[in-house]
């Protein structure tokens, strides 16, 4: 993998909890290999590549990355509006975060509580979901950005559905992360689009 599409990788997971929190929003309903595979992201710690943090296989990252050819191609056909939204301001809350040591800091002493959980119970189990939103609430959740979603308010008042969409926008950010930590910035998105999508194309292909 080059540089540019280790880059890609995080961003098809920022773009995949994207795509997901616009799902359960909108149906109530969620891929179960696309939460399991958002929340394992969370728990992976000195991956060899970025891909493991994704479970070694970007064929999860199908609908993250045909979510970011949209947005990349300005194609109104095939954009998606909503988890275009998400995604940037999932982007957005990971600069202001990355400013705050004390919530950094909040988040790695819950985290390894969380995988404790996953090795009893499984990465997508409900106590699992809740343990993710409830750090999400407790950390990110504070910022003055806030994310609103938007969907069927029957589906948003589900406490189950609002676990899963705080656990996938704790997840996204933890993958915006990861983008800027290889490089990654904003700019790209509007300056290097056709070089983006030179690279993504293959990826797209392989998974």
């Amino acid at each position: 993998m080059s540089p540019t599409q280790e880059q890609l990788t995080a961003l098809g997971g920022v773009f995949l909890a994207a795509v997901l929190v616009d799902k359960i929003a909108k149906t109530g309903q969620t891929s179960e290999a696309g939460l399991t595979c958002m929340l394992g992201s969370l728990l992976i710690r000195d991956p060899k590549d970025t891909l493991e943090v994704y479970g070694g296989d970007d064929i999860n990252l199908r609908e993250g990355y045909r979510a970011l050819i949209g947005a990349l191609e300005r194609d109104p056909s095939t954009l998606q509006r909503e988890p275009l939204r998400y995604a940037l301001a999932m982007l957005g809350l990971e600069r202001q975060l990355a400013k705050r040591g004390d919530m950094l800091e909040v988040i790695g002493k819950r985290l390894p509580q969380i995988q404790s959980q996953v090795e009893h119970f499984g990465p997508a189990h409900e106590n699992v979901i809740a343990a993710c939103g409830a750090l999400y609430q407790d950390t990110l959740s504070t910022l003055r950005q806030r994310i609103q979603v938007h969907g069927d308010m029957r589906n948003l008042q589900q406490p189950s559905n609002a676990s899963k969409i705080r656990a996938l926008l704790l997840a996204g950010i933890r993958s915006a992360r990861l983008w800027r930590q290889l490089g990654g910035h904003r700019w790209q998105l509007v300056v290097s689009r056709r070089k983006l999508l030179k690279e993504l194309y293959p990826l797209m292909r392989s998974s």
